[in-house]
């Protein structure tokens, strides 16, 4: 089990610990680290999983605790990738419901999705507009009460296996970013199919989606027609801080796993542990780890004070994802040949980790926003 003495720092609330420390001897009895092969079948299984104890319903809701988001992701990803992206993804897939949805679109998804009975996704990204939102093609027309959805969207996860998909749209009541509407798409819905399953280095639910003349009524609208792109925004501000707690489970456990080799593999009359170049990689990667710890957990503590993380969560994010692939690296070498062995605790741990840089805002992405927040303030001052 990793050290858990960060819990005892001022960002938490005692009900945080108690959470923490639940969920982590109930990984430890439910979650196996290693999946089959069928992934579908494991992240539906997951998603019943996580949904029948409970869990789930800390991702949903009109009032989301990010801290409490922030360690339930840590604490999965530090048993299982797959488990962590079940839960993130419910709460992702039905966020912009949680904070823009009307009365009765909460009461008809978001209690599915809490107790695991319906699966959700985020339908964002098109094959031309990843970081670039303002770039969408996907569109849709109004006809009398319904919407009629045209296009693509690409990178999907969940696709394939979700119940439902807030898709994103260009509504064109103005331009760029400000001319986009969300709606919920149920995935019986005609006109609508999955184009192409995706797959990637860590398995998982992944798929481009495409729409022709899919007709959704303008009740399954997501907040005001244009505006779209706030609920998107508003939605992943929430899950981006929570991005970079993932991360940091990954960390810890290659830590827990570099720690457990150094101190029992033999080498030269000595352990591993015994060289100094080995304690010196040790010290970088727990400095790391606490590095990224800390700016995760300001970000979540500030977002739940109600201030703006704009800043704080790039900040987050791109310290732990860039910070726990050189610790997983790290992890790597000192298994030596196997570190690479397929199945190997620390090889899962160096694919899941690539994407996380990638997803909800690159890494190059998150480095725009912090230096376009310092300048900002630097002009405004």
């Amino acid at each position: 089990m990793a050290d858990r003495h960060y819990l005892d720092w001022p960002f938490f609330d005692d009900r945080h610990r108690d959470l923490a420390q639940e969920l982590d001897a109930w990984a430890a009895r439910n979650i196996p680290h290693a999946h089959g092969s069928d992934v579908d079948a494991e992240c539906r299984a997951l998603v019943k999983l996580l949904g029948g104890a409970g869990w789930l319903q800390h991702a949903v809701g009109d009032r989301i605790d990010t801290r409490a988001i922030c360690l339930l992701r840590e604490t999965l990803a530090r048993y299982s990738g797959l488990a962590d992206f079940a839960f993130a993804m419910q709460g992702l897939g039905s966020g912009a419901i949680s904070l823009h949805g009307t009365p009765a679109q909460k009461d008809k998804y978001l209690g599915r999705v809490a107790r695991g009975e319906a699966i959700a996704a985020f339908a964002l990204s098109e094959p031309e507009a990843g970081s670039d939102v303002a770039a969408m093609q996907c569109s849709a027309r109004i006809e009398g009460d319904h919407a009629v959805l045209d296009g693509e969207k690409t990178w999907i996860s969940n696709g394939g296996i979700a119940d439902f998909y807030v898709v994103f749209c260009r509504t064109g009541e103005a331009p760029g970013a400000r001319g986009i509407s969300a709606f919920i798409v149920d995935a019986d819905t005609p006109g609508f199919e999955i184009a192409e399953r995706i797959q990637v280095i860590a398995p998982h639910p992944l798929a481009r989606l495409k729409f022709t003349n899919c007709r959704v009524p303008l009740s399954q609208r997501v907040g005001e027609a244009g505006e779209g792109f706030k609920v998107a925004m508003r939605t992943l501000d929430i899950f981006r801080t929570s991005v970079a707690a993932a991360a940091l489970g990954f960390a810890r456990r290659a830590m827990d796993e570099a720690l457990a080799r150094v101190t029992t593999r033999k080498m030269f009359n000595q352990t591993l542990a015994d060289f100094q170049i080995t304690q010196t990689k040790l010290a970088q990667m727990a400095t790391t780890i606490d590095s990224s710890a800390l700016l995760v957990y300001r970000a979540a503590w500030q977002r739940d004070q109600g201030r703006n993380v704009t800043r704080e969560a790039a900040m987050a994010k791109l310290t732990a994802t860039e910070g726990a692939q050189q610790v997983i690296d790290a992890a790597v070498q000192m298994f030596g040949g196997l570190g690479v062995v397929s199945g190997q605790a620390v090889e899962q741990l160096y694919r899941e980790i690539r994407s996380l840089r990638i997803y909800e805002g690159a890494t190059e992405v998150q480095q725009l926003i912090i230096a376009r927040e310092l300048l900002k303030e630097a002009r405004n001052t």
